[in-house]
């Protein structure tokens, strides 16, 4: 049976549209079965009822508080028989009792190398601070914004001249082949978790990079 996914949106839903496409083929171990936003016009529900997925748009305002918008969300989410939860550009913090609910149940794909560059703004703070390799991460989420175990990361080099939104350009591409990696090393229940540490069956190991790279002369 394949492993349910519940993706929770804010915006133009770019990595929703990833891993419904990676849900295409019929050997991912994945399929997404709901969509939830925060925001009615949010660009991601098109793309959820595009490819026939149930969408369900949840405001906060609606609510009495955080917690009881967050219970309308995990109602909905286990009505639909989601396993796991996937934020994707979700912009809202999420309280602890969500998260514990959730535990190891919910992803998050921030546009770092975390530990490096939590939070916002992260491709403008990479370049001040002068790195040479930005990325992404695919991690569990705890209910520290931005921790939890790493699953996936990719990394791309830091061009001279770039502005930030060279870089976040770049960093995307990764993004969308990343994500749909976690959910695919998920899905065949190859990832382990051992406290801040995840464990990947049968992870290829990637060949060192440098940047800049050293001179073929």
């Amino acid at each position: 049976m394949k492993l349910r996914l519940g993706v929770l949106i804010s915006g133009r839903g770019s990595n929703l549209q990833a891993l419904i496409d990676a849900c295409r083929d019929p050997d991912f171990p994945a399929e997404v079965a709901l969509v939830i936003s925060n925001k009615a016009d949010a660009g991601g529900l098109a793309r959820a009822a595009a490819a026939g997925i149930p969408s369900l748009v949840l405001k906060p305002k609606d609510f009495a508080d955080k917690p009881a918008h967050e219970a309308a969300m995990t109602a909905a989410l286990e009505q639909a028989g989601v396993g796991l939860v996937c934020l994707a550009g979700f912009m809202r913090l999420l309280t602890g009792g969500f998260v514990a609910h959730w535990h190891d149940r919910l992803i998050n794909i921030h546009p770092s190398l975390l530990p490096s560059f939590p939070g916002i703004d992260t491709h403008a703070r990479a370049l001040a601070a002068g790195v040479r390799f930005h990325g992404c991460t695919v991690h569990y989420v705890r209910e520290v914004m931005d921790e939890g175990p790493i699953i996936v990361q990719a990394a791309v080099p830091v061009l001279t001249g770039d502005t930030p939104d060279d870089l976040a350009a770049r960093v995307l591409v990764q993004e969308h082949l990343v994500y749909p990696l976690a959910v695919r090393l998920i899905g065949e229940g190859r990832v382990r978790v051992e406290g801040a540490v995840t464990h990947i069956e049968r992870a290829v190991v990637p060949a060192p990079v440098i940047s800049p790279a050293p001179s073929s002369l």
